[in-house]
Order: structure tokens, then C-alpha cells, then sequence
């Protein structure tokens, strides 16, 4: 059967809670390096506001899925979660459910002017455009052994000339909510002027706080006051790597190693007492910190890179 063919023959609907299993079971236990967090966002992802969950099937089986959340006042649509039946890639389904997915939205939501997305990899320009960039460290460890790699840390960031003698602060909602609409902040720190949380980029407008609110973040910046970094931290959850393993991602906005440094060792700090079993963590900072970042990451304490470099692009198109 022709890939144009297979992909006529899938129905679309929205997901719906007991398609749980069916949507697990064309998750790879591969992808996304071990690191899936659909079985963690599935349901919740269900009840959020603005959000448009839909699946794809042939026959009765679930082939795919995508979904698409509604930002920046209706006028943007973010997508995010596609997934496809590892036997069934390559074969026109991932596009047609992203076709059916734009073509509800230009429906349905008149209002929205465009898509926004992020890929690991970065498609060819003529499609998209390019709002940031972000690379990635990526480090794992027992969670045993992140008190040494946070006291080393800590020692070897304690020379660091330029670091802030009052230490990092760790901000209420209500100051996070303040502070990142500010025009410092939105200028020289935002990559693209765009706050990015894990994969899921917003424009930095009031109308986008609430999806922060909802996130469970923990946000930290190098001082109140005009910081010259600003990091915020996913609640750790479940992925597949392992039984026991939890996955956490720290977005750091700024361009002072030195800063980035410090808020990069008090997001571990404030994690670190209620943590167990395999930790693997993503820090995304910007590209001409990562080198910096990394040479002080290395370390004697069984915390070891997980992955090489790899970046993160943050990609817009016209509806």
C-alpha cells in the first residue's frame, strides 16, 4: 500500500481517556532518548485549557498523535507531542495528522495567524523561521551521588570572581510574573524574546502566564534586581530509561557564565532533598555558555554527561 494511500486511510478524532494504552503503545521506549514524557502528560494534557489533544487511527488502531495549544491571546498555536507507530513511520502519517491538526485550527480558530513549534533538529528555513536557539548539557546520575557533584560544584563556583556574594534568590509567583514581562528582562535575556520552558515557547505577554502558573515551576534568578540570569525548573517525573528513573529540564536565560553557573547549582540545591532513584537532567543554555558550563560540570563525583552536545530550535510558520 502506497504512503499516499495509508495516510487516506486514517480517521481523526480528539483522544479521549481510554485511549491511554493504545497512545502508550506507539511511544518506543527509544525515543526521545529514553526520555518520554507522554505517559506522564497524557491525562493532564486532556484537562488543560486550550489545548486540542487529537489522535489518529487506522481501523481501530491509534496510529498517531498530536496536539496543539492555544497561546499568545488565541493568536498562536504551539504544537507539541507528535508520535507515530514505529512501524508505520516514513509513510506520510506524522504529515497528515499535522495537516488535519492546522487544518481544524485555521477552522475553528479563526483568530490564530500562526504555528510555533520546537525540534531538535532544524528544518529547512524556506518552511520556517527561526525565533531562538538554545544547547543542551545533559547530565545523569544516581540520585545518591548529587549531594557530591552539588558540593563540588558549589567549591569550585565559590572562585568564580565575578559570582554574586548575596547568592541566588528564588522568586514567589507573583515576583516571576512581574519580572519576566520587564523590558530587561525581555531584551537581553529571553533567547528570541521568547520564554521557552522545556520545549514549549511563549511570548513573553501577559496572556501566557497563566500556562506558567499551571506548570508547577521553580524559578530562580542571580539577584532581584535586573538579574543577568533568570532559570526556571520543571517538576521531575517518570520517564521510561529505566524503573526508577526521573527526568528534570532547567531552562537558564542568559549570557554571564558566571550567573548561569549560580542559578544552574541552586536549581539542584532546591531539588535536591526530595529526589530518588536515576536522575537524568537537561540544561538548556545559551550556545556560548554550553562550553563554559560544561568544563565546570565535569567532575569526580559518578555524575557523567548523558548526551553530547545537541541543540534545541524554536521554529515559527504563518497559519
Amino acid at each position: 500500500m502506497s504512503a499516499e494511500r495509508e495516510a487516506c486511510d486514517v480517521v481523526y478524532s480528539f483522544a479521549e481517556e481510554q485511549d491511554f494504552q493504545q497512545v502508550l503503545n506507539i511511544c518506543s521506549r527509544d525515543d526521545h532518548d529514553g526520555l518520554d514524557y507522554m505517559a506522564a502528560t497524557f491525562h493532564r494534557w486532556l484537562q488543560e485549557p486550550g489545548r486540542l489533544v487529537f489522535i489518529a487511527r487506522m481501523k481501530s488502531r491509534v496510529v498517531a498523535l498530536e496536539s496543539a495549544l492555544l497561546v499568545d491571546a488565541g493568536q498562536t498555536v504551539v504544537l507539541q507531542g507528535l508520535r507515530v507507530a514505529p512501524d508505520l513511520r516514513g509513510r506520510g502519517i506524522a504529515g497528515a495528522i499535522q495537516r488535519h491538526v492546522t487544518d481544524y485550527v485555521r477552522h475553528h480558530y479563526p483568530e490564530v495567524s500562526a504555528v510555533r513549534l520546537s525540534r531538535a533538529a532544524q528544518p529547512s528555513l524556506a518552511k520556517y523561521r527561526l525565533i531562538a536557539k538554545e544547547a543542551i548539557l545533559s547530565l545523569c546520575c544516581e540520585a545518591a551521588d548529587l549531594g557530591l557533584f552539588v558540593a563540588e560544584l558549589r567549591s569550585r563556583l565559590a572562585c568564580l570572581a565575578d559570582s554574586s556574594p548575596r547568592g541566588p534568590v528564588t522568586l514567589s509567583q507573583q515576583q516571576v510574573e512581574t519580572l519576566i514581562l520587564t523590558d530587561h528582562v525581555v531584551s537581553n535575556l529571553l533567547p528570541g524574546k521568547t520564554i521557552i520552558n522545556d520545549w514549549e515557547p511563549l511570548k513573553p505577554m501577559e496572556a501566557n502566564l497563566e500556562v506558567l502558573r499551571r506548570r508547577g515551576l521553580t524559578w530562580i534568578v542571580d539577584r532581584e534586581f535586573e538579574p543577568t540570569a533568570m532559570s526556571l525548573c520543571t517538576t521531575p517525573y517518570a520517564v521510561p530509561y529505566r524503573h526508577d528513573a526521573l527526568h528534570f529540564n532547567i531552562n537558564i536565560f542568559g549570557r554571564s557564565l558566571a550567573s548561569v553557573c549560580a542559578v544552574f547549582l541552586a536549581q539542584l540545591e532546591a531539588l535536591l532533598p526530595s529526589l530518588r532513584g536515576y536522575l537524568i537532567f537537561y540544561t538548556y543554555v545559551d550556545p556560548a555558555v554550553w562550553p563554559g558550563l560544561r568544563q565546570i560540570c565535569q567532575n569526580s563525583s559518578n555524575v557523567s554527561f548523558y548526551l553530547d552536545y545537541s541543540e534545541e530550535h524554536v521554529l515559527e510558520t504563518d497559519l
